[in-house]
């Protein structure tokens, strides 16, 4: 195990530069983990996803606007991802967060961030249909909101930013990759806004 002392500069540095956390914190982790960068990475990680809760209501405003076009010039994409420092914007993963979250935007063609970001009305009418759909299928009474609440989440899942699958690994959702990018700089990391545009598009 590695002493405080033999814990060199260098390598506080270079964990700060990927995790975006505090000196003292990536010192400590180092030391917790006999100066092995990964299992500090891991230990931060850990650490930072316990907090996550605490950040809820702190301020983020700094952060970066991402941009994506694809090849052919058919769609393109806008997206502003904040943090609370610049350090963290400046951050390789941050940036690769902004990076990923257009070019999945750009696939997936969410209508919204968050779940209650939706417009209600379009809400409303799909659970109607639902609703419809469930009535015409004579399900019994006593399951029927179940069914439809559960027909409502799938839709959450296929067009609200943060419900929706990544692209490039569907075993996470693109909320998981933001509480991810969150957990690893201790910061609070949110998708702010985006906006997406298909040639010959509404």
């Amino acid at each position: 195990m590695a002493t405080v002392k033999e814990i060199p500069a260098k390598l506080v540095a270079e964990l700060r530069a990927r995790t975006g956390a505090g000196m003292m914190d990536c010192k400590k982790a180092l030391e917790e983990t006999g100066g092995d960068l990964e299992k500090a990475v891991d230990v931060l990680r850990r650490k930072g996803a316990a907090k996550a809760d605490q950040r809820a209501g702190r301020e983020a405003s700094e952060g970066l606007i991402g941009s994506y076009v694809h090849h052919d010039g058919r769609i393109g994409v806008l997206v502003e991802v904040n943090c609370e420092t610049d350090f963290v914007a400046r951050t390789e993963g941050f940036r690769t967060l902004v990076k990923e979250l257009a070019l999945h935007i750009a696939s997936a063609k969410p209508l919204a961030v968050r779940i209650e970001d939706l417009p209600p009305e379009l809400v409303e009418r799909e659970r109607k249909v639902y609703e419809a759909q469930v009535a015409e299928q004579k399900k019994p009474e006593h399951i029927r909101g179940k069914i439809v609440e559960g027909m409502l989440k799938k839709f959450y899942e296929e067009n609200v930013l943060l419900e929706q699958k990544f692209v490039k690994d569907d075993k996470h959702t693109v909320g998981d990759l933001v509480r991810d990018v969150a957990a690893k700089t201790g910061e609070k990391v949110q998708v702010r806004r985006f906006v997406r545009f298909e040639r010959g598009g509404n």
